[in-house]
């Protein structure tokens, strides 16, 4: 379990805590909301707002009170509730992806020593180069390497959902439709695997020297701006 606990001190100055600068905590904890939200959304109309239950649900109240409806017209008005959730979605969808590009270009105007490259390049080389606290270094190297992974399964999930959003306006690649939305619903069980792995790891971090990652993430860490 120790892999997916991120590491709190510096793999270049061990004695040193790491520090992070207000833009990443800012897109951390908007990042933590907009995908919750886009979760809780999926959520929502895989259950409560389920186009069958609902329609059934609608139907049989609906007739208890005298109106008459068809099972038609049930469907017709459950899809329209369903669909007005996905617009919601669609919504966290764009959040998602604006927030994607603000990283990537915090990547380029991020302080030296706090870029996500440099980082994972100093935990390579510290790894397999110097071999100079080697212990640190793999396990900055795997944390990082399951970010990476995060980033690249968020970049896949953004343009899939762009492509679903915009598809009246992608008639042509109208025959990849299906397979698109695939891709882009198991790219969601991968972030919820993230996720839960994320807090796990958090959570462990915080009960041993890892203590302070979740302050850190809120006021800055050692060097506070």
């Amino acid at each position: 379990m120790a892999i997916i606990e991120p590491p709190r001190r510096d793999v270049e100055h061990p004695q040193k805590l790491k520090s992070y600068s207000s833009s990443l905590r800012l897109w951390h904890w908007m990042n933590t909301i907009v995908i919750s939200g886009s979760l809780i959304t999926v959520l929502i109309n895989s259950t409560i707002t389920d186009d069958h239950a609902t329609s059934d649900l609608m139907k049989s109240e609906l007739q208890k009170s005298g109106a008459i409806i068809t099972t038609e017209q049930a469907r017709s008005a459950a899809h329209a509730l369903s669909d007005s959730v996905w617009g919601v979605h669609i919504y966290f969808g764009y959040a998602l992806t604006a927030l994607l590009l603000f990283r990537l270009l915090l990547e380029f105007f991020q302080i030296t020593d706090q870029k996500f490259i440099r980082k994972f390049k100093n935990a390579y080389q510290q790894y397999t180069i110097i071999k100079k606290n080697r212990e640190i270094a793999r396990h900055e190297l795997a944390v990082k390497a399951t970010y990476a992974l995060f980033y690249a399964v968020l970049t896949i999930m953004v343009v899939t959902g762009l492509f679903l959003a915009f598809e009246d306006a992608l008639v042509a690649y109208k025959s990849i439709r299906n397979a698109v939305k695939e891709v882009h619903g198991f790219c969601m069980y991968l972030v919820i695997a993230f996720i839960i792995a994320h807090v796990a790891g958090v959570y462990l971090a915080e009960r041993k020297e890892g203590k302070g990652l979740v302050s850190d993430m809120i006021n800055g860490g050692s060097n506070k701006e």
